[in-house]
């Protein structure tokens, strides 16, 4: 703000060049709105409103564990403390940080009415509720404290306030920002979290990694609503200057589909279940709808929105004699169904708007992040000295317990005693006075066991944080450990796909909306492979097509699929848990842990020489919302009558159901069995009469159930299934596989010890019962990881939490009873535990 004109004496006043004063005013005033309110600070990614009612709810206590309190309450807090402006501001602020379809990762959860994609308003603040999300609360709250991040007095000098949050994850990329100053605007996109933690650790690995690299790691933005970017071209310009047009298409299909009641009749329908990041989706519709009525856009019949909670479905009808790609070219056209995202990666850097680069944005962040840690490891390190140095004190004194007695009887009061410490035993100030308040019960041995215990415990603390402190390798190793960690616990499958500018005709087929008579199924389904098109592709960088007859379809342990020759090179890193021969097939179903099966084409997948694709990214929206992975892959045999699938539960329900069921499957999915609250879908397993089933526990306990009528019988798809056994306490089912005429498994703990057992050693169970423990251990802290079919060719990998990998024949591991605990197979280093077996 401008100075106040200076009175001198009686009347007098200082001339002031107007020009000036409005030049210095108007400055003053534009950096106070891009500083204070406008633009993100590049370190946590937020304006000061953000950080503000972050803080507040810190200070409120309103974790993800505690209830929800009214929004009301929270934003009385923001505006008292720390954010003196409008009430409907911070609230605004408030509701985008719940909203889903803004951010990408939500730093809020809410109860009540936040809006919608429709651009509905949310209810009023004293009818909302609100409290921290998860990841809000880890990354950007736990390490808070004046010792880790500078604060700043409030507007009125009354409390502290944080300069910045202490982020472990760059959100200003994870959630994107918009924001308009004073003669400069910004508008970062959201990212993927798994990609952008990528990212990071390629740069701490590599600082020279080339930017072509970096962007095959993070090849470009994710926006909450999904969509299709359009090539490449604008993501680089943005990535390598800061500044780049990014074109954002909707997800759309075309199918023919059944219309009238009494005639069936077809028509062409254009299906669009996902609209370009921050469209209104009935104002959009609205839009069509007038240029329809206005004569500007021909050929469409009806338009419907058949969106629902489980995800968006706008229908738009044609008429009869209307192409459909050319209604699609129009509405590209004419409508938000196409618009350009324009990218600017403006962002205060030491309190500077600066224009960013990609790079440079994970540049900053990681020397932010890197301050705080060796900030956050300095404090610490005062805080455990200053403690050994108190329990030294003690320990000196208890040690010389009746010198200690003898001073504390003859002295006069209590800073005689305090002097006569100091001088006596050599002790500091603080020595002394610890010992003057330390109880008559430390006295005791036990006491001074825990005091020496105490003492070797820090000693051993000050040593590991010095070395971190010291040791920059080691300091960086901490820092990617805790990158992995954030990203294992909140990292999902991408939802936006970038594709070809070009639409591409693809050999998958869709299914008629409307029931068909049995009796003219495969008329119906082959006129309908004829005359249906897709003009969407999955998310990568390569053109679909139909993979060779002799290709192999593979789907690898961490989720991702691709499709190989027979004489390929295959990379180190390929673990496959699933490898089928492709042949002839068309498409594949694939099962995930909500109970739904859902079919995926082959010409979506990509070969193995391009990076492999997240298969749950291949599923619709709906079930990349609802599902956490994917259970089973695999081709639905031509023989379906004599064979089953085995469904087990995380909670032990087991089901038995028909392969048949899977007939009539679509891209709406199919549920297999019905789920109660907090239980997921665990295990698949093909089985077909006769078989066995194994069942393994990470407490050793197998059970052995045989596959007959009596006691796993068939049931319908909406069955939940019999309760198989019940769980311990800390127990949880690691394994079920089914056996056939081999009836020998390999049983590995996360220790490393390993033996094969023959099934037909363990009783027959019933449902419910509690089965045989069939491998002991030789630690309390080792349990059973996995249990596998273990054929005499078959080669195992062993993979262990620091990336190591150990491969092993089954037939060389040696045959064991139910009881002992095998042999040790691979020697683990210090804290390293197998954490998973292939």
């Amino acid at each position: 703000m401008a100075k106040q004109l200076r009175l001198v004496g009686s009347g007098e006043i200082i001339p002031t060049a107007l020009h000036a004063e409005m030049q210095r005013s108007y400055l003053e005033y534009a950096m106070s709105v891009i500083v204070g309110r406008a633009l993100p600070d590049v370190r946590d990614g937020l304006k000061p409103v953000h950080r503000r009612i972050l803080y507040a709810m810190h200070e409120l206590g309103l974790t993800p564990d505690r209830p929800f309190r009214k929004c009301a309450r929270v934003v009385g807090d923001v505006l008292g403390k720390y954010h003196p402006h409008g009430d409907q501001a911070v609230y605004d602020a408030l509701v985008r940080m719940v909203q889903d379809f803004s951010s990408r990762y939500p730093l809020l959860a809410g109860h009540g009415n936040f809006g919608s994609v429709d651009n509905d308003p949310p209810a009023a603040m004293r009818y909302t509720e609100t409290r921290l999300s998860p990841i809000a609360d880890q990354s950007m709250l736990t390490e808070i404290s004046e010792a880790i991040v500078d604060f700043s007095s409030n507007f009125d000098n009354s409390q502290q306030e944080p300069v910045v949050l202490p982020a472990q994850l760059p959100n200003l990329l994870l959630n994107g920002c918009t924001g308009i100053a004073v003669g400069m605007a910004t508008n970062i996109p959201p990212h993927n979290l798994g990609e952008v933690v990528d990212g990071l650790i390629g740069l701490i690995d590599n600082p020279e990694l080339s930017d072509e690299k970096l962007w095959k790691i993070i090849p470009g933005p994710d926006f909450p609503t999904g969509g299709e970017i359009i090539n490449s071209q604008g993501i680089e310009e943005a990535y390598r200057h800061g500044k780049g047009i990014i074109p954002v298409r909707g997800v759309v299909k075309i199918q023919r589909m059944d219309v009238g009641k009494k005639r069936r009749k077809e028509r062409t329908a254009i299906i669009v279940t996902e609209l370009p990041y921050q469209v209104n989706k009935s104002a959009w519709i609205e839009k069509i709808a007038d240029l329809v009525n206005n004569g500007r856009l021909d050929g469409i019949a009806d338009i419907r929105d058949e969106s629902d909670r489980t995800g968006m479905r706008v229908v738009i009808e044609l008429k009869r004699d209307a192409v459909a790609k050319t209604v699609l070219k129009e509405l590209y056209k004419k409508t938000a169904l196409q618009q350009n995202f324009g990218a600017i990666m403006l962002a205060l850097l030491d309190n500077q708007p600066c224009q960013l680069s990609l790079r440079q944005l994970l540049e900053e962040f990681l020397k932010f992040r890197e301050d705080t840690l060796t900030r956050q490891y300095n404090n610490e390190l005062q805080e455990c000295q200053n403690r050994l140095h108190l329990l030294q004190g003690l320990l000196i004194s208890l040690n010389d317990l009746d010198r200690t007695i003898d001073i504390l009887r003859h002295a006069a009061d209590g800073t005689t005693a305090k002097v006569q410490f100091q001088r006596d035993l050599n002790l500091s100030e603080a020595q002394a006075n610890a010992i003057l308040a330390m109880p008559m019960r430390r006295l005791t041995g036990l006491e001074r066991q825990k005091l020496q215990a105490e003492s070797d415990e820090l000693e051993g603390k000050i040593n590991e944080l010095e070395t971190l402190l010291n040791n920059r390798p080691e300091f960086l190793k901490v820092l990617k450990k805790e990158l992995r960690s954030l990203k294992r616990k909140y990292g999902d499958t991408r939802r936006t796909r970038i594709v070809q500018a070009t639409a591409q005709k693809s050999s998958s087929t869709t299914t008629s909306t409307s029931q068909r008579k049995s009796t003219n199924k495969d008329k119906v389904e082959s006129k309908s492979n004829q005359q249906t098109e897709t003009v969407t592709q999955p998310f990568n960088l390569f053109t679909p097509q139909t993979p060779p007859k002799n290709a192999i379809l593979e789907m690898t342990y961490q989720g991702t699929i691709c499709w190989r020759s027979p004489d390929d090179k295959i990379p180190d890193n390929h673990l496959p848990i699933y490898s089928e021969p492709i042949q002839e097939r068309e498409q594949f179903v694939v099962i995930t842990d909500i109970g739904k099966a859902y079919p995926v084409n082959v010409a979506d997948v990509p070969p193995i020489d391009i990076q492999p694709i997240s298969l749950l990214s291949l599923l619709p929206k709906s079930a990349q919302r609802d599902s956490k992975k994917v259970i089973s892959a695999f081709f639905v045999l031509e023989n379906k009558e004599n064979h089953d699938l085995l469904l087990l539960t995380n909670q032990g329900k087991i089901k038995r159901i028909q392969l048949s069921e899977l007939d009539g499957l679509t891209n709406r999915g199919l549920v297999l069995i019905k789920l109660k609250d907090n239980d997921y879908l665990e295990f698949i397993s093909p089985t077909k009469e006769g078989e066995e089933v194994a069942i393994a526990m990470s407490s050793g306990r197998v059970l052995r159930f045989p596959v007959v009528d009596e006691v796993i019988h068939i049931m319908g798809r909406n069955a939940q299934g019999n309760q198989a056994l019940k769980l311990r306490y800390g127990e949880n089912i690691i394994s079920c596989v089914t056996l056939d005429e081999n009836k020998t498994v390999l049983l590995v703990s996360k220790l490393g010890y390993a033996k094969r057992l023959n099934i037909t050693g363990l009783r027959m169970t019933k449902l419910g019962d509690i089965g045989t423990q069939a491998l002991q251990f030789a630690q309390k802290t080792d349990s059973l990881l996995g249990m596998i079919k273990a054929s005499d060719d078959r080669n195992v990998t062993l993979l262990t939490n620091q990336n190591n990998t150990v491969n092993i024949v089954a037939k060389k591991v040696r045959i064991w009873g139910k009881d002992g605990q095998g042999d040790r197979l691979i020697k683990l280093s210090n804290q390293e535990v197998i954490d998973y077996l292939i």
